[in-house]
């Protein structure tokens, strides 16, 4: 019975909670109680808002537990707790402004608020100085707007939402202007407001006056969405000829070093050919989604030239200006001499500046404007007197200028350059050999003949465009292989059917019929392809490309006698030059990486301090394998045979024991042993 006595429902709310969630009719006096509890406490707190309040605190949590189960008594306890909350939300105590919050997101889970209401007055709470709370708050607007928009967009709230939070980022608040951008951001990246209007929205962040607002909407649009580790090459693998189609074709028949060394080089241009033909992985998809990227480009530019903020904050705008340039291909002049400036080996952040300098070079950025900067960093980089590292941070920063505006450099330049190939430091002949590997596909004519490779029928075909040159074909090139082929299996039919009866009448016999592999078919092809003009050839190509619909398996066989023209030799071309292996080749897609500037072949020798740090690291502790002598009485002194072991040689060195030790005779040697194992057999 003592339990029943303790059963006091107006003073124990949450066994009441539970009973009215069971059997909410039965219990409808009792809630009716507490509500009218409830309006009592809050005339007392209108009175005293700033007070603490426990009893207030639980009744609102328990109306918020059971309010879905009295509508009608509880149709205004929301818009009641909403006005409480903007009307005193700058002088409630802490954990009552929290309980009040955590009710309201109660009641929106149950969707028993509209979520437009509630979340304008959240934003408007996100000016109160509690850290707590505004964590709450930017968790529950995320979760929230992310359930809105569950199984389908809801563009009307969203609208309402993305305009109010435009409006948000002009407050006067910075706090509450900076959780309203990491909102945004926030929801970007979950692909929830992933539309034009809230990354210009995001723009106007750029140009705020507040550093941290300023740092996050630069680093919103230097960041990444899809992490590039994930992506797999299936795609581009359908697509073109697999490792297995080259195993095939240079493989199969003899087995001869040139047809190996043709395999190592197909196999190569095969990894180059994929990452060309990979689909490009929009990590900073947010770039390609501004109205006006001239403008806002113009705009962040003459912000950082007047701009007072910490170099780090700099050298992020130069790096989102370099990126919209090189992405959208637009004319901003003065970002290249604004960028010499800096163009030194002692600079801090050296290489990111050399980098932003090769990610805003596009082919269409005319030569006279970025070949100053690249006279800039071969003169300031690419000397003797600098380091291995400046040196191949340089040659390298010039390579990758010059693989986006290849007319920028001129030819005396180039050859200088060129004759680090048999520099001492292996990275800076690495690099060298990058940029004449470079050439060798851009323009061998540039290049001086004993560096220009092997001629293959690719490099042959290989002229740079002049400024403002396009190249427009109406034919696909390499479709002239299919009309080839099909004449090649037209005169295969007319013969297959007598070879066919011819094996068929000695099938008894067991005799063997020749098989001709696809290699040496393919390789036939290619031989005859040699032959043509290249004028014909594209005839024939034009013809094939508008007279017929081409399959998958038509364009991997185009791919494969394109491929084909990087390997074999050009025709005419006779010279046995050998083909020197260049740098990996680099996947140059809409931005660039710090590797490609900073890209080392040779690690760099550690300093001093680097190599005592790394061995003190490693090393044990050494007392585990040190022999301890231990004495009977800790504070016995020594013994004079102990005391010889410390004292200086030139001490000892007239001393019986040391001049005598080497001179003992055999007896002497036999007196003395027998003497320590009487000893040690008496001290047992």
């Amino acid at each position: 019975m003592s339990g029943r006595q303790n059963n006091k429902l107006p003073n124990n709310l949450p066994q009441l909670q539970n009973l009215i969630k069971r059997d909410p009719p039965s219990y409808l006096e009792e809630f009716l109680q507490q509500f009218r509890h409830y309006q009592s406490n809050i005339q007392i707190f209108k009175l005293q808002p700033d007070k603490p309040n426990k009893e207030l605190a639980d009744l609102v949590m328990f109306l918020a537990q059971v309010g879905h189960c009295y509508l009608q008594h509880m149709s205004t306890f929301p818009q009641e707790l909403s006005g409480l909350l903007l009307a005193y939300h700058t002088v409630l105590e802490p954990d009552l402004r929290m309980t009040f919050c955590k009710a309201l997101i109660l009641l929106r889970n149950k969707n028993l608020i509209s979520p437009s209401g509630l979340l304008e007055l959240f934003f408007e709470l996100l000016r109160c100085h509690d850290k707590l709370l505004r964590k709450t708050l930017y968790t529950h607007i995320v979760s929230d707007i992310k359930n809105i928009n569950a199984r389908h967009k809801n563009n009307k709230v969203n609208t309402m939402l993305q305009n109010f939070m435009y409006t948000m980022l002009r407050d006067s608040n910075p706090i509450a202007a900076k959780i309203s951008l990491d909102v945004m951001a926030e929801l970007y990246k979950r692909n929830i407001w992933n539309d034009a209007k809230t990354v210009n929205v995001i723009t106007t962040a750029c140009f705020s006056k507040v550093t941290k607002i300023l740092v996050a909407g630069l680093k919103f649009f230097l960041g990444k969405d899809v992490d590039e580790k994930n992506e797999s090459d299936s795609d581009s693998e359908a697509k073109g000829p697999s490792a297995r189609d080259l195993m095939i074709r240079y493989s199969t028949g003899k087995k001869t070093t040139k047809n190996k060394k043709k395999l190592e080089k197909a196999m190569k241009v095969l990894k180059k050919h994929k990452k060309k033909g990979k689909a490009e992985v929009f990590n900073f998809s947010a770039i390609h989604l501004i109205h006006d990227p001239q403008d806002f480009s113009e705009k962040l530019l003459k912000q950082l030239e007047s701009s007072n903020e910490h170099f780090e904050v700099k050298i992020m705008m130069m790096e989102l200006i370099s990126r919209l340039v090189g992405i959208h291909e637009l004319f901003l002049f003065n970002f290249y001499p604004f960028m010499q400036r800096f163009l030194q080996p002692h600079q801090r952040e050296v290489t990111k500046i050399l980098l932003c300098a090769a990610q805003a070079s596009h082919h269409l950025v005319p030569p006279e404007i970025i070949e100053p900067m690249i006279m800039t960093i071969a003169n300031n980089f690419v000397t003797d007197r600098n380091s291995g590292e400046a040196m191949t941070v340089g040659v390298n920063a010039i390579k990758e200028i010059i693989a986006r505006c290849p007319l920028a450099i001129n030819e005396d330049l180039l050859q200088d350059l060129a004759q680090y190939k048999t520099h001492k430091d292996k990275n800076v002949m690495m690099a060298a050999r990058g940029l004449i590997q470079l050439f060798r596909n851009l323009d061998p004519q540039m290049l001086h003949k004993k560096d220009r490779g092997k001629p293959t029928e690719a490099s042959a075909e290989a002229k740079i465009k002049d400024y403002g040159e396009v190249e427009a074909k109406g034919y696909i090139p390499g479709a002239e292989v299919l009309e080839l082929e099909d004449k090649k299996e037209g005169d295969q039919d007319e013969d297959g059917w007598e070879s066919a009866s011819i094996s068929d009448d000695n099938d008894e016999d067991g005799e063997w019929v020749d098989v001709h592999h696809s290699s040496d078919e393919d390789t036939e092809i290619t031989e005859k392809l040699k032959t043509i003009p290249v004028e014909e050839r594209r005839a024939m190509a034009a013809a094939v490309s508008g007279s017929r619909l081409l399959s998958q398996d038509d364009f991997k066989k185009i791919r494969m006698v394109q491929m084909a023209k990087e390997v074999s030799a050009a025709p005419g071309k006779g010279q046995k030059r050998k083909i020197v292996d260049s740098d990996d080749e680099d996947d140059r897609g809409e931005i660039l990486t710090l590797r490609n500037i900073e890209k080392l072949h040779k690690k760099p020798k550690a300093d001093k301090e680097t190599r005592l740090a790394t061995a003190m690291a490693g090393r044990t502790d050494r007392k585990d394998f040190v022999r301890k002598r231990t004495k009977l009485n800790p504070h016995a002194s020594t013994s004079n045979k102990e005391k010889r072991k410390t004292k200086n040689f030139m001490m000892m060195r007239y001393s019986q024991n040391v001049r005598t030790k080497g001179k003992r005779s055999f007896r002497e040697k036999q007196i003395a042993l027998r003497d320590a194992l009487l000893k040690k057999k008496k001290n047992k």
